[in-house]
């Protein structure tokens, strides 16, 4: 993953986070008061983490997990409650120091290291599970299924992870989007087809020893991601 796709669009992602967009993301992941656009996106991001963590065990004790780009920490904060030992990493040093702030005194039986950085480093080290919330969106099929296959490759037992499906909502929004002036916006989501995402994956031959299902797509106002996820048979 070294490709400079990849790195310029890492870039541009830690830089609007940690600088154009650190409060907005703050209150949008918090109980505070937002638009109702935004209470879309609040609620279509609840329904996708209940799913994720959903194919976990209910007793993580025991397992080593990744929450590969944490954003504010929500999913890694509820499976250490369920006993994981959790990495939570994410490129925006400005949402670690959230994430870490807002777990304080949180009661569980495991344990979190934040840490702001590259999710996809071999340095991170072994994991039972990766799981990677939305934090794929901007990137290209390619790097996509490069990552997959680099986490893959340090996990155990699953990789679940998340990328926004091509349907016509979504490009709608897309134009809506572009009413709005460059400096406010996101780096733009990069929507692939589902079929043509899980074709990528299953011949990729780093990833012959996985399989390939989908899991469920939330669609929710101003919200749509698709799940997938790989298991080893």
């Amino acid at each position: 993953m070294t490709s400079i796709t990849y790195a310029e669009r890492r870039s541009q992602i830690e830089h609007y986070f940690d600088r154009t967009a650190a409060e907005t993301w703050s209150r949008l992941t918090s109980d505070a008061p937002v638009s109702r656009i935004r209470a879309t996106v609040r609620a279509g991001r609840d329904t996708m983490r209940d799913t994720l963590l959903g194919r976990l065990p209910a007793d993580l004790s025991g397992c080593r997990l990744l929450d590969a780009g944490c954003g504010t920490g929500a999913l890694a904060v509820e499976a250490a409650r369920r006993g994981a030992d959790v990495v939570a990493v994410d490129l925006s040093a400005t949402l670690i120091d959230l994430a870490r702030s807002r777990s304080a005194g949180v009661s569980g039986r495991g344990r979190i290291t934040f840490l702001s950085g590259d999710m996809l480093a071999p340095a991170l080290g072994d994991f039972d599970c990766v799981v990677a919330m939305d934090s794929l969106i901007h990137y290209t099929s390619e790097d996509i299924v490069a990552a997959i296959s680099g986490l893959a490759s340090r996990a155990r037992d699953a990789v679940l992870f998340t990328f926004a499906p091509r349907t016509p909502a979504l490009a709608a929004m897309h134009g809506i989007g572009r009413l709005f002036p460059r400096s406010n916006r996101a780096p733009a989501i990069q929507p692939i087809a589902e079929q043509t995402m899980i074709r990528l994956l299953v011949e990729e031959p780093r990833l012959a020893q996985w399989r390939v299902a989908p899991l469920r797509r939330v669609k929710n106002g101003f919200y749509i991601s698709q799940a997938l996820e790989l298991r080893r048979p």
